[in-house]
């Protein structure tokens, strides 16, 4: 599948072909700007403006700041096919982003997104990093104005739920019912445990991924001796520690972040009681073994994307895209680099064809761009055909890696289980 087909026009059903009608009546809008939220005008000069929303400061920088490279790459891919650090362009129009921080929180994401909702040229927003920075948070603020939020790397399963989910929130990302679930086929087919016991942070992505877990791993035969939260920010997690040894559990599971991440793995280890520790695609950058340490992170397993396994165009991926990734940032600090690329290219894919040129301005109604993306479907993205459903959920099916420490360095996946979100 080659990556090229990522201009092709996605298939979208429902929609009137409003890009090829022109404004008429001597520069007034045209009419598809009468819908909610009208459009947004793109006067002749002047760029399309998408965002980005990422957390890009503090301990969890890694985290966005990689799906932000990923971003940027884009940008630079789109129309021409070549990573020449060259804008691209939509019928005469630059491409550009805007970059905020999401803080990993929800305190983050308000701030963000109500900074970027100043600007009411942003066509649509990548992000956010976090679970946290977008539930109830940025994809209320930018639904209430009819800007679409594509997130590379929200998976919490309440972001998609239909009792939760906002109208104008998407994913490229997975979402944490798959990752739980081969979490915990990894621990029951590959470690041979039968008990477990989770910690999480009370953030929507570490509550709903250890729940996940936790009844996936029911499911297959396994017990949870016991669930628990703690407080962010805490720097002795040790009698809680001490509290879930008493159970004897074989696994603890603990997907949070990297400062959390890093201290919980070293008292883990001060412990001595737990067989195995694992955690997930919160800590998967280098900068949560070094909030560990080296020593402490070796032999811990940690699942995220399987990079190694892409259905899209895996050898693009493995040549030109890291090439180009490599030259401008350095290596990877995290794993959704490649969903951060396909949520741009899908946003551009949709406002290429959604757009309405009068002369040399270009009419975005926001209502079309949304159907649009909603409607998305068999679109050949780097990481695979991504089709959105009703809810958001545009990956269907995800490849998830486990990788273990060793030497103070992630290994290659040694467990990859492919899984449906309906399955």
């Amino acid at each position: 599948m080659k990556l090229t087909r990522l201009l092709v026009t996605v298939a979208v059903l429902g929609l009137v072909a409003a890009a090829c009608g022109g404004a008429g009546g001597g520069g007034a809008a045209p009419a598809e700007c009468d819908a909610e939220f009208g459009c947004v005008t793109v006067a002749a000069g002047e760029p399309i403006k998408l965002a980005t929303l990422m957390v890009i400061t503090g301990p969890d920088q890694s985290l966005g700041l990689d799906s932000q490279h990923g971003a940027e790459l884009a940008v630079d891919y789109w129309g021409d096919q070549a990573f020449d650090n060259v804008n691209g362009q939509i019928k005469g129009h630059e491409v550009t982003l805007v970059n905020e921080d999401d803080g990993c929180s929800a305190e983050g994401g308000t701030a963000g997104a109500q900074k970027l909702a100043t600007d009411t040229q942003i066509v649509a927003v990548i992000g956010t990093s976090c679970s946290s920075a977008a539930l109830g948070v940025a994809d209320k603020i930018f639904g209430d104005l009819g800007i679409p939020l594509v997130s590379p790397s929200n998976t919490a399963p309440a972001l998609t739920n239909p009792a939760t989910h906002n109208p104008f929130y998407l994913r490229t990302a997975h979402n944490d019912r798959v990752q739980g679930a081969a979490v915990a086929a990894f621990a029951v087919e590959e470690l041979n445990v039968t008990t477990a016991a989770t910690i999480h942070d009370g953030s929507p992505y570490a509550e709903g991924l250890a729940n996940a877990f936790a009844e996936s791993f029911e499911a297959a035969g396994g017990t949870v001796t016991q669930q628990v939260s703690i407080q962010v920010g805490e720097s002795d997690y040790s009698s809680i520690l001490t509290d879930l040894a008493t159970d004897s559990p074989e696994l603890l599971y603990f997907p949070i972040f990297v400062a959390e991440g890093g201290l919980i793995t070293q008292q883990a280890r001060d412990n001595g009681s737990f067989q195995y520790l694992a955690g997930s695609d919160g800590m998967f950058t280098p900068d949560w073994i070094a909030a560990a340490g080296a020593d402490n992170a070796d032999g811990t397993y940690i699942s995220g994307p399987d990079l190694s396994q892409l259905a899209g165009d895996a050898d693009f991926y493995e040549g030109a895209f890291l090439s180009a990734y490599n030259a401008e940032f350095g290596e990877p600090t995290s794993v959704f680099h490649a969903h951060a690329f396909d949520a741009v290219n899908m946003v551009l894919t949709a406002i290429d064809m959604v757009s309405i040129e009068d002369g040399d301005t270009l009419y975005i109604p926001r209502m079309a761009l949304r159907d649009a993306l909603f409607a998305t479907s068999g679109f050949p993205g780097l990481t695979g055909s991504l089709t959105c459903n009703a809810d958001g959920d545009c990956q269907q099916s995800a490849t998830i890696g486990v990788v273990t420490v060793e030497g103070g360095e992630f290994t290659d996946p040694i467990f990859s289980k492919t899984i449906g979100l309906t399955e």
